[in-house]
This record gives C-alpha cells, structure tokens and sequence, in this order.
C-alpha cells in the first residue's frame, strides 16, 4: 500500500498567498514564507507553490521569493507559474525547488516536458492539468490560470504528458475549485486509471470525508488543498488522524 500524500498549495499572487473560488475572487491568506514554514511544522507531506499570476502577466516565476521559502523547508517543495523553458527550470530549481510544475508552456511546447525530465529528472517534473467539463462530455485543458480554453482533451493530455517524461500530473479541477463541494471524483479516477504515474488531486476539499473519496474512488495518490489549511478549517494532523482510522496509510 502506497503512503498517501497531503499537499497544501500556496497560490502566488502579487508576493502573497490567495485563493479564489473557480479560479476568481482572490482574498489574501498570508505571507508565503510564514504559511510554508507552518505547513511544514504541521506535517505536510510537500509543499506547492504556484505563481498563479506570471504567465498571464507575462513574467517569470519570482526567484528569490522562491529562494525564501526553500530555505525553511525540509520537506519536498514544487514550484510553477510561469516556468517557460529548461533554464527557468534550472533557475528555479537552484533556488531551492525540488520539482517544477509544467502547464502552460507545456501545453504550446509538450517537448519542454521530455527536455525537462531528460535534464532534470522525471521525478522533478510535475505537469499541472486545470480542466473544466465540456457540455457534450469529458474534460477541457485550460491555460494561463484558467483563462485559455485550449480544445486538448484533459484525459488524453494527461497520457501524453506521461508518455513524455512527466513524473507526477497534478490535476485541478475548475468546476470545483474553492466550492468546498468536493473533489471531481470521475475526471480524477478517470485520469488515474489511464495512467501509471502518480496524480494529486486538486480542487474541491470542503470536508474529512473529500479527502478520502477522492483516494479511494479517485484513486488519487495525493490530495492538495489550500483554504481549508489556510484558514484552519480542517488541521493537517488531524486530517491524518482521520485518513488512518479509515485504512488510508499517511505518514506520521
């Protein structure tokens, strides 16, 4: 039995955490370096950083603050946002990421994702999937924070990106995400079952019960959340306590 992992998200904007709900309506959660540092002491298996806001406003992923918050973790941290080619990747993972996160320029360039893995490793290369339902059926890929609709299929996107060199798919779903209504059950299984590389579930947590539905019937190898942690609705150590009553192995 695999352990399970549980990820907060910092989502970057303007040097300060936020969340919105479906991917608008922003309110500020805290101070990057301070809210990793805590997630860390709370038990957090990683950490994700994501600059939400630098490739729609055209810029790179901010270095130094990444550099910041690398120095107070022990724990893996990713970083994504604005990540266009292998020197951002080289920039950004010698400021003290573990992994970077693919998604845009993933998408306009999917051989970025093998010159990545072939560089670094396919165990730093994480590429992120936002998707929001179709009316006809199946799952859209959207781009530069949720504002470009690409036509790519989410599920067959996902399989390229494994067959490419991607180590991890962290998989965000738009419909559901900041509702607190739960996680997309069907696009996740549906994701998780076609491919053999691990996929964090991302979107949606409102309750105890979210997280272990979304690892049982989504057959997710990771959750991520980041309002309920930010505003300390559900606790990390006590999300643990919960997972491990019900069968779900978690670290200590």
């Amino acid at each position: 039995m695999h352990v399970r992992r549980i990820i907060p998200c910092l989502d970057i904007k303007d040097g300060r955490v936020v969340k919105g709900v479906n991917f608008v309506d922003f309110r500020d959660a805290g101070d990057p370096v301070e809210c990793a540092k805590a997630y860390q002491d709370a038990g957090a298996d990683e950490i994700v950083f994501l600059d939400i806001s630098a490739t729609s406003e055209g810029r790179d992923t901010v270095a130094c603050l990444v550099s910041k918050v690398a120095e107070q973790l022990s724990v893996p941290f990713s970083v994504g946002g604005g990540i266009r080619t292998v020197n951002d990747m080289s920039a950004i993972l010698d400021a003290g990421a573990d992994k970077v996160s693919l998604n845009s320029a993933a998408v306009k360039n999917p051989s970025l994702i093998s010159e990545g893995a072939e560089a670094f490793g396919s165990q730093r290369i994480i590429v992120a999937i936002d998707a929001k339902q179709k009316a006809e059926g199946g799952w859209e890929v959207y781009t530069a924070g949720g504002n470009n609709a690409t036509g790519l299929d989410a599920v067959e996107w996902a399989m390229k990106a494994e067959r490419l060199g991607a180590g991890e798919i962290l998989l965000t779903s738009m419909d559901k995400d900041g509702t607190k209504s739960g996680y997309d059950l069907e696009l996740t299984a549906e994701i998780s079952s076609k491919v053999k590389i691990p996929v964090i579930a991302s979107g949606g947590a409102g309750t105890y019960e979210h997280f272990y539905d979304v690892l049982t019937k989504g057959k997710a190898s990771a959750v991520l959340a980041a309002s309920l942690f930010h505003f300390n609705e559900i606790s990390i150590p006590k999300l643990k306590e919960y997972l491990q009553k019900r069968g779900i192995l978690v670290s200590k």
